[in-house]
């Protein structure tokens, strides 16, 4: 059976992915921060008779990264890598002249070093898959200036030019950075708090993540509703 590293899994976009996944036989390897929830939800996939191996850390924790790249050799090795794991650097976000600098060290420390520092720790294995893909998850405000996403949607910028040269250093893999869309998470509660207009929930946008899976198309930057649309 295939198998993915999924970080922030244990809720949102990453435990509705990995919901769908092990509902197609994927073993999995899911990271979360917290343990308590993680448990709950590894042990929710479990059901679909697929392996799960929860492994509660930090993705900016070297050993913790090595821990789930270790924990998927344990079951055939990586065949797909989501970098779902996000910080935002401020909770509820703020403007650019009040942001701190610290939560914003952090935004790219979770959303970007460790993202590529997880790719590097799998690529070895990523290169023996045979099918080796890559994830990113993306956002709007990588592209968009929209106010108060001027740190996150920096490090979200960054993360999208890594995972392009990675698709162009490794033709060998599949390396797609996927904007969801509007998704109601509890990130997105912690960045808006205000903001009470109705929004999809993250499993809506599954089906395009699945699309790509199925259709593998080139290495680039894809966005969810487009994918649902039909059109890339």
């Amino acid at each position: 059976m295939p198998v993915a590293i999924i970080t922030g899994a244990s809720k949102g976009l990453g435990r509705a992915l990995a919901e769908a996944l092990a509902g197609r036989g994927w073993d999995l390897v899911l990271d979360a921060r917290t343990a308590e929830v993680l448990q709950e939800t590894a042990a929710g996939l479990r059901a679909y008779g697929t392996r799960v191996t929860a492994v509660p850390g930090d993705v900016t924790d070297a050993g913790h990264r090595a821990g789930l790249v270790a924990a998927a050799w344990q079951l055939g090795g990586v065949d797909l890598l989501v970098s779902n794991a996000s910080a935002l650097g401020a909770e509820p976000l703020v403007r650019l002249d009040e942001l701190p600098l610290e939560g914003l060290r952090r935004a790219l420390e979770v959303n970007v070093v460790a993202a590529l520092a997880l790719v590097q720790e799998a690529l070895p294995l990523l290169r023996a898959s045979g099918a080796g893909t890559v994830i990113t998850v993306s956002s709007d405000a990588a592209a968009e200036a929209y106010e108060t996403w001027g740190g996150y949607g920096a490090s979200k910028a960054a993360l999208d030019h890594l995972a392009a040269v990675l698709g162009a250093e490794e033709p060998g893999l599949r390396v797609w950075a996927v904007d969801p869309g509007d998704m109601a998470t509890d990130l997105y509660a912690a960045a808006v708090p205000d903001d009470d207009d109705p929004r999809p929930a993250p499993g809506s946008v599954v089906p395009a993540f699945l699309r790509l899976l199925d259709e593998r198309p080139a290495s680039g930057r894809y966005g969810a509703p487009s994918l649902l649309e039909g059109r890339r």
